[in-house]
C-alpha cells in the first residue's frame, strides 16, 4: 500500500502541474474550457507514470496501456476538435460571473482538484499494472470487452451528435440514433469504462476497492457535471421539447422509449 500511496502522490504532482499549465494558458486566451482535454487524458499520463514503477505481467501491461490511451486520446482528440476556435463552455462562463473578481483564483482550485480527483481515480491501474498473474481471469477479459464497447459507443454518441448538429436547427433535440434511447449516451459510455476498471481490478488483492471509481464517477455525471448542468440548460434553451424528450427517454443508461416522442413534437 505504500507504493501505492507513492504513486498516487506521483501522479498527482505530474498531472498537477499540466492544471497549472492550463490554468496560465486560460489567463491568456480567457477560455477555461481547455481544461476538460487535459482531464481526459490524466488517466493516460498515470498510465504511463506507473508503468514504470509496476512490475506486472508485460502483456496484461501492453493491453491496459493501449486500452486507456485509445480511451484518452479518442475523447481528448474530439475535446480539441470541438473546442478549437470556439468561445468559452457555458459551464466556465457561468463560473466566471458567479466567482466574480475571485474568479482566476478559484479557477486554479478548481482545475487543481480535478487534478487530485484524477490522480485518485486512476489508483486501481496502480494494481492493475501491477497483476504479476500470467493468466487472465474471465472478469479481466469482460473488462477488456466493456473498455472496447465504451470507446466504440461513446464514439458513436459524439459522432452522431455531431452529425446532428451540423444538419439541424438550433432549437431541435438529438433523438437518432444512440440518443433515442438515451438523453445522454456519451456519459453512460464515458462511465461504463469505469465499470470495466474496477472489473479488470478485481482479481487483484485490494481490487475490490475500486468499486469507490463507477460509484464517484456516477454521481459526477449525474449530479455534479455532465447530465445536471446539460439538462438545466437544454430544459432552458429548448422548452417544452426538451421536457416532452425528458418524459419519453431514458436520462443514463440506454433503454426503449417509453412513448413515442417524435409523434407528438
Amino acid at each position: 500500500m505504500l507504493m501505492t500511496l507513492y504513486l498516487f502522490l506521483l501522479s498527482f504532482f505530474v498531472i498537477s502541474l499540466l492544471m497549472f499549465g492550463v490554468w496560465l494558458l486560460q489567463l491568456k486566451n480567457k477560455n477555461a474550457g481547455i481544461v476538460d482535454i487535459v482531464w481526459a487524458i490524466s488517466f493516460m499520463v498515470s498510465a504511463f507514470v506507473y508503468i514504470f514503477f509496476t512490475d506486472g505481467y508485460e502483456m496484461r501491461q501492453y493491453i491496459v496501456l493501449a486500452l486507456i490511451s485509445a480511451w484518452c486520446l479518442r475523447l481528448g482528440i474530439h475535446l480539441f476538435v470541438r473546442n478549437w476556435g470556439k468561445e468559452e463552455d457555458l459551464r466556465y462562463t457561468q463560473l466566471r460571473k458567479e466567482w466574480g473578481a475571485n474568479a482566476n483564483r478559484n479557477l486554479l482550485l478548481f482545475f487543481e482538484f480535478q487534478a487530485i480527483t484524477a490522480a485518485a481515480l486512476s489508483v486501481p491501474l496502480i494494481w492493475i499494472l501491477n497483476n504479476p498473474s500470467l493468466e487472465f481471469s474471465v472478469i479481466e477479459l469482460i473488462g477488456y470487452g466493456l473498455i472496447l464497447i465504451a470507446i466504440i459507443g461513446e464514439g458513436i454518441a459524439d459522432y452522431q451528435l455531431q452529425q446532428y448538429k451540423k444538419r439541424a436547427i438550433k432549437s431541435g433535440i438529438c433523438d437518432v440514433g444512440l440518443w433515442n434511447y438515451s438523453r445522454h449516451p456519451n456519459y453512460f459510455f464515458e462511465w461504463l469504462v469505469w465499470v470495466a476498471i474496477f472489473l479488470l481490478a478485481l482479481p487483484v488483492q485490494y481490487g475490490w476497492i475500486s468499486i469507490y471509481c463507477p460509484i464517484l464517477m456516477w454521481h459526477f455525471l449525474n449530479n455534479v457535471t455532465g447530465v445536471k448542468i446539460t439538462e438545466e440548460h437544454m430544459v432552458k434553451t429548448r422548452g417544452e421539447k426538451y421536457i416532452r424528450y425528458q418524459h419519453s427517454t431514458s436520462s443514463f443508461i440506454p433503454w426503449f422509449k417509453m412513448r413515442d416522442l417524435k409523434s407528438e413534437i
